[in-house]
């Protein structure tokens, strides 16, 4: 089952859920603001993205930076399942395979011929 990770309310994710309701993809959306990522999302998701996912762009992380990047991993992961804003998102998933940080129309192209 492929699922798409984000908040309802963000432009990159609204983009990402047309793109895939237009295609046809069936998709369970996981609301970041009803759902707390556990400690196994966030390492499945470090692993690929190379870090702790945080989108360094955003204002969540601007706002807490130094904070956050004086604190241990551990407590990174404790942060950010505090601070769902602050991760890069959407995220794609299916079977729990990370497929895609963040909307690029090709990118999704690409990744929706191979499900």
């Amino acid at each position: 089952m492929v699922k798409l990770f984000g908040i309802p309310n963000c432009d990159t994710v609204k983009k990402a859920r047309v793109f895939l309701e237009k295609n046809k993809i069936e998709v369970e959306f996981v609301d970041f603001k009803k759902y707390r990522p556990q400690m196994d999302d966030i390492n499945r998701w470090s692993n690929i993205f190379g870090g702790p996912p945080v989108n360094s762009k955003g204002v969540t992380y601007k706002k807490h930076k130094d904070h956050f990047e004086k604190l241990s991993e551990q407590d990174k992961i404790k942060f950010i399942q505090d601070n769902t804003s602050m991760i890069k998102r959407p995220i794609l998933e299916n079977n729990g395979k990370v497929l895609a940080f963040g909307f690029d129309e090709e990118q999704f192209k690409k990744i929706i011929k191979s499900l």
